[in-house]
C-alpha cells in the first residue's frame, strides 16, 4: 500500500466533516424569501466547500430580491427557483473537493464573487467579472461561469461551494465581521488600480458616502491619494469617513459640491468615484473631474439619466463602469486592512442572525438607526 493511498484511506470522509444538510434562506416571487431546509452543497474540482460565519448586506442584494437583475439562474430571472442569493461573505473551510491541495480544512477565508469561465475574451485578459459567459452555468449551457449569490447560490445559507480562484486567506487578527467587508474595499480598489490607474499624490473625490464610497475613499487615501475628498449629504456618514482617510468632506446640501471641489483642487480632480448613480451625481462627477481625468461609475443607475457628454468629450474626460471585484483586488484590498491602513469596522453598525435575515434586510433597506453595513452570523 502506498503512502498515498494511505493518505486517501485516512483521510474524513466528507460526510464526517460536511453535514448532508443545511438552513439557507431561498427566493421565491419578488421580496419574497423563505428560510428552509437544503441539501448542504458539495465540492467539485478546484472548489470548496465554505462554512459561512459572517456575510454583509449590500444594495445590490436587495435588488436581486427585489427586481432579479443583475442575478441570472438557469437562464432567467431568479425566482422560485430554489435559489439562495447573499455574497459578500467570509468562512472557514469545511471540505475540499478532490485534488484540492492548495487549501486545508480549517483555513479563514473571505471570497470575491466571480468565478469567471476561464475561456472567453475578457476571462482571458484577467476581466473575469465581464465575463461573456456570465449566467452559463447550468445544464445544457454550462460554460464554467460561477458567480455566488448572483448566478450560482450565495452567502444567506450556512454554507456554500466557492472554486478556489475566489478565495483570500484571512489572517487569524482580524474578525469575522471585518474579513467580511473585505468585498466591499475590493470592488472600490478595482476601479481605482485595475481599471483607473490610480497614482499616488493625484487628487480623489467620492461622491455617495455609502458603504462602498467610505472604504473608497478609505482605499484610495491607503493608494496615496492627495487630497481625498468625499461629498454626501448626511453628516454622520461624512463624520465616519473623515476617520477613514478622507482629507475634506463636503456637505452638498450646504454647498455646491462641484464648486467645493474646484476651490479644493483648483482645477478638479484627477479621480472620481460615483456611488450615488443618479443623473445629478453623474453631471457632478463631470463638471468636478480635471481635464483629462477619470470617472468611475460605482453604482448602477436606475433607468436612463441625461449627462453632458459634450463636456466630457471636450475636456478628455474618461468615464467607465465597474462591476465587482476582479483580477484579485479582494487580494490587496485584505492586504491593506490587515496592515492597519484603514479601519473597515466603522461601516459594520448592526449584526443579526440568519434566522433574522428579513429584518436586517430592513434595516439595510430603510437605514433604521443609521444602518450602513449589516451583517449575519449565520452560524448562531
Amino acid at each position: 500500500m502506498t503512502v498515498s493511498t494511505v493518505a486517501r484511506e485516512t483521510a474524513p470522509r466528507l460526510e464526517e466533516v460536511a453535514p448532508a444538510t443545511m438552513r439557507a434562506w431561498v427566493l421565491k416571487n419578488p421580496n419574497e424569501l423563505e428560510l428552509a431546509t437544503k441539501p448542504a452543497p458539495r465540492p467539485g474540482p478546484a472548489e470548496v466547500l465554505v462554512r459561512i460565519d459572517a456575510v454583509a448586506i449590500c444594495a445590490t442584494d436587495l435588488e436581486v430580491i427585489g427586481e432579479g437583475p443583475p442575478a441570472l439562474v438557469n437562464g432567467g430571472l431568479p425566482f422560485n427557483q430554489g435559489f439562495t442569493p447573499g455574497h459578500e461573505y467570509m468562512g472557514t473551510v469545511a471540505a475540499l473537493g478532490p485534488n484540492v491541495d492548495e487549501y486545508q480544512v480549517g483555513d479563514r477565508v473571505t471570497v470575491e464573487i466571480h468565478a469567471g469561465c476561464g475561456r472567453c475574451k475578457r476571462c482571458r485578459e484577467g476581466m473575469y467579472t465581464a465575463c461573456h459567459n456570465y449566467g452559463a452555468n447550468y445544464p445544457g449551457a454550462d460554460k464554467g461561469h460561477r458567480a455566488n449569490g448572483f448566478t450560482t447560490n450565495g452567502g444567506f445559507a450556512q454554507y456554500a461551494v466557492n472554486h478556489i480562484n475566489t478565495l483570500v486567506r484571512v489572517p487569524d487578527s482580524m474578525t469575522d465581521e471585518e474579513a467580511a467587508l473585505v468585498v466591499t474595499a475590493g470592488t472600490s480598489m478595482y476601479g481605482f488600480t485595475e481599471l483607473g490607474g490610480l497614482l499616488a499624490g493625484e487628487s480623489v473625490v467620492v461622491i455617495g458616502p455609502g458603504p462602498i464610497g467610505l472604504l473608497g475613499a478609505a482605499t484610495a487615501k491607503a493608494l496615496g491619494a492627495n487630497p481625498v475628498i468625499l461629498t454626501g449629504t448626511r453628516k454622520d456618514r461624512l463624520a465616519i469617513g473623515a476617520k477613514l482617510g478622507a482629507d475634506h468632506t463636503i456637505d452638498s446640501t450646504a454647498e455646491d459640491p462641484v464648486a467645493a471641489v474646484m476651490r479644493l483642487t483648483s482645477k478638479g480632480a484627477d479621480y472620481v468615484l460615483d456611488c450615488a448613480g443618479t443623473e445629478e451625481s453623474v453631471n457632478q462627477a463631470i463638471r468636478m473631474t480635471n481635464r483629462g481625468g477619470k470617472i468611475c461609475l460605482a453604482a448602477f443607475p436606475h433607468g436612463l439619466v441625461k449627462i453632458d457628454l459634450a463636456y466630457a468629450v471636450q475636456n478628455n474626460i474618461y468615464l467607465y463602469g465597474i462591476r465587482g471585484e476582479g483580477r484579485s483586488a479582494t487580494h490587496r484590498a485584505l492586504a491593506l486592512m490587515a496592515a492597519g491602513r484603514f479601519d473597515a469596522k466603522l461601516i459594520h453598525t448592526h449584526t443579526f442572525a440568519l434566522a433574522d435575515l428579513p429584518e436586517a434586510l430592513r434595516h439595510a433597506r430603510d437605514r433604521v438607526d443609521g444602518a450602513i453595513k449589516v451583517i449575519l452570523k449565520p452560524q448562531q
